[in-house]
């Protein structure tokens, strides 16, 4: 379980690294809500791991932000 959840770590985090340096060169700011989707599916797996390390208060905080950044996906896809 712990392998899993550090590549889907990993795979999350290149997705959000490609998806901004494809918005920074061209200045096209259009899938910056998939940006902050996987940011947030990001958080959601490192919240995932630090309640496996019985850190919970770290943990929360980490779900909560992954809750706030799909809301604001959500929101920004709807108004595109």
């Amino acid at each position: 379980m712990v392998v899993l959840l550090k590549i889907l770590q990993i795979v999350f985090s290149i997705i959000v690294v490609s998806l901004s340096a494809y918005g920074l060169i061209t200045k096209n700011y259009q899938l910056n809500f998939l940006t902050i989707f996987f940011l947030g599916l990001v958080m959601l797996v490192w919240g995932i791991r630090e309640f496996q390390q019985e850190r919970k208060v770290y943990g929360w905080l980490l779900i909560v932000l992954f809750l706030f950044s799909v809301y604001v996906s959500i929101q920004s896809l709807v108004l595109l």
